[in-house]
């Protein structure tokens, strides 16, 4: 890649940021900062020389921009810009990955730029090819922010929805029963934990290396489809709703929900800004050692409105889940796409 660009490094550090800074200020994440003085001017391609970002965040930019000393400025091109980016942004962290002798990458070398190998085809076809990934980035873009945008609705709803409510109050002991069933014949083996957008989830589905020991789940406590979950976060998570059958961890505190309830119905509220504020006043301890006092919350007062406005309100909230749900599914679609054509154009 040497024989087609130059490559520098940036000259400013993460504490020459500030809020209303005149230019872009590339640091070594995705997140774009502000500074009053400029690196470099035109255009260039960006990536982290160290840290978490190694191999992972690339920046294509135009114009004056601040760079932090440890950023690579990749710039002075002989070859298609666009089709360099997208070549290197696909290919450099496998390459980081086989030139360390770690697992994990520390630090990036100039030579394990400049030396990097680049298949480069005739100039007209780096221009078809650099575009067309580029006009597929801008759709991932516009798709990721209209699911950003509706997700905003979405919690923007659920505050006006369980806030206008006339119904009877209740405690919430009148409305929950705390279940302790345990595991102890065995009779589930599907490990459910707590997320913090789609509540109780399969364990395997969230990738985890979680070292536990597979005859201790007779311990684990029996979570039914409908079931409210505390879990070791709720304090600032909110409680999680279980759409499943599975074991949770004996840690969690299952809330079985009777007759008072549509099913479902407070799980938006329970991870709302609004519920998680009101959870303060039973939550003690200091940073990761916090916990919610279960009989406190069991006491406090809440209001429910009648079976049929609940009913209303789940139906406005599902429908707006599944919008949010069918644009990820085309997000996903389009990652695919782009991953496909990566792999067939790199090879």
């Amino acid at each position: 890649m040497g024989d087609v660009c130059n490559t520098s490094t940036g000259n400013k550090n993460t504490q020459d940021k500030t809020d209303d800074g005149i230019y872009p200020f590339y640091v070594r994440s995705q997140t774009v900062e502000r500074i009053n003085s400029w690196t470099f001017d035109g255009e260039a391609i960006l990536t982290a020389g160290d840290g978490v970002g190694v191999g992972k965040v690339f920046h294509h930019t135009y114009g004056k921009i601040g760079v932090h000393q440890r950023v690579y400025i990749l710039s002075d091109f002989k070859c298609d810009a666009n089709y360099l980016f997208h070549f290197f942004s696909s290919k450099f962290y496998n390459r980081v990955k086989r030139m360390s002798a770690k697992n994990s990458v520390d630090s990036v070398r100039k030579e394990m730029i400049t030396d990097m190998p680049l298949s480069l085809p005739c100039c007209q076809e780096q221009i078809k090819i650099g575009y067309m990934l580029s006009i597929l980035d801008e759709r991932i873009a516009t798709q990721n922010k209209i699911i950003e945008d509706l997700k905003k609705l979405k919690c923007a709803i659920i505050e006006k929805l369980y806030s206008e409510i006339q119904g009877k109050e209740y405690l919430y002991g009148q409305l929950f029963e705390v279940v302790n069933k345990r595991n102890k014949q065995m009779e589930y083996s599907n490990i459910l934990s707590a997320s913090q957008e789609k509540g109780m989830v399969n364990r395997d589905d969230l990738n985890l290396d979680i070292q536990f020991e597979r005859s201790n789940i007779n311990t684990y406590k029996i979570v039914r489809a409908g079931d409210y979950v505390i879990h070791l976060r709720s304090f600032q998570g909110g409680f999680a709703f279980s759409d499943k059958l599975g074991v949770c961890s004996p840690a969690y505190t299952i809330l079985r929900p009777n007759c008072l309830l549509e099913y479902g119905y407070l799980s938006y509220y329970f991870t709302s800004h609004r519920f998680i504020k009101s959870l303060i006043i039973v939550t003690y301890g200091i940073r990761d050692g916090r916990s919610i006092n279960i009989e406190e919350w069991l006491n406090m007062k809440v209001i429910i409105p009648s079976k049929e406005y609940q009913l209303h309100t789940l139906k406005i909230l599902r429908s707006i889940e599944g919008k949010i749900e069918n644009e990820e599914t085309y997000t996903i679609c389009l990652s695919n796409q782009k991953q496909y054509l990566l792999n067939q154009m790199f090879i």
